[in-house]
């Protein structure tokens, strides 16, 4: 099996009721000031370590992160802008894919000379999006080395570096759980398969990203086609909105994966228009099913809802 890797990210502002919104201005308040250990050199005792591995490790800072905006609902107010600081540490691999990524080796040519960097993001978790208002970079001296403002804005899902910050900063303030079911076993249901001609084809949902809009179920799904012999021969990566009470979705985003083509951006036949999903078509298996988890889980899908 091939293992979920990383996409090409690309600018997703996320979807409300058929509609794009952008995540919250840029806004800075007095509680959002530089962590101290970037003011002072000395290393600060209350970054909390979400998590390490050969190339990167990630932290939060839990005083910072603040409720920028929130909006009055029926169930009170629910925080709809929220910043805080991040401070991610680079081995060797981790600090060459970022100024791979960031396109920076003409500031920083020598991997070795980035240690560690810190961020300000904002977070719109009913879309699930962050933004990096502001992030430095250091070299092991405590030196800024690089700076950038105004990054992009992404939704967070399962390929995306920024999902442990994401989770971390979300649960400080609604304690729902991101970061346990994004490590839960469970996390990835599986919606249909189906085999045919010797492939078979099938679908996961992460139920990470579901959450409702309206009518409408926002979800990822993973689509792996193998072979008789277990070989996976192509993958899809789309972000859907099912309309659970019509039987109805339609394609916001998809990414295509094959051995000859690496990944690419996969175009949608119906332009981002809705289809109708055939009971007799092995997808309204995963219809059926994406039905009976928003009623089950209907606290988890309407969670920070506005409605």
């Amino acid at each position: 099996m091939i293992k979920h890797k990383s996409i090409a990210q690309g600018i997703c502002l996320g979807l409300a009721a058929g509609a794009m919104l952008l995540a919250c201005p840029e806004f800075l308040p007095a509680s959002a000031a530089a962590p101290a250990e970037a003011q002072t050199g000395q290393t600060a005792e209350d970054w909390l370590w979400l998590s390490s591995d050969d190339k990167y490790s990630k932290f939060i800072d839990p005083s910072s992160v603040t409720v920028v905006r929130s909006v009055d609902t029926r169930q009170g107010k629910v925080a709809t802008c929220i910043q805080a600081w991040t401070k991610t540490g680079y081995a060797y691999g981790g600090a060459k894919e970022t100024i791979d990524s960031y396109e920076i080796s003409a500031v920083v040519p020598d991997p070795a000379q980035l240690a560690y960097s810190y961020a300000l993001v904002d977070i719109n978790p009913q879309n699930r999006t962050i933004q990096y208002l502001k992030e430095d970079f250091y070299d092991p001296r405590g030196k800024v080395i690089y700076s950038k403002t105004e990054g992009r804005v992404k939704e967070v899902n399962s390929q995306e570096f920024d999902e442990a910050f994401y989770n971390a900063i979300v649960d400080q303030v609604f304690r729902m759980g991101e970061a346990q079911r994004a490590g839960a076993e469970d996390r990835w249901i599986t919606l249909w398969e189906s085999t045919e001609n010797g492939l078979t084809t099938r679908v996961t949902a992460d139920t990470t990203t579901m959450r409702m809009k309206g009518q409408n179920l926002i979800l990822w799904e993973w689509q792996e086609i193998k072979d008789d012999a277990g070989k996976v021969l192509e993958i899809k990566f789309i972000k859907k909105a099912v309309n659970l009470p019509q039987g109805t979705e339609r394609i916001v985003r998809a990414d295509y994966w094959s051995s000859q083509s690496g990944w690419q951006p996969l175009e949608d036949d119906y332009e981002g228009a809705y289809r109708m999903i055939s009971p007799k078509a092995p997808e309204y298996k995963g219809l059926t099913r994406l039905r009976a988890f928003a009623k089950g889980y209907s606290h988890w899908v309407n969670r920070y809802s506005l409605e």
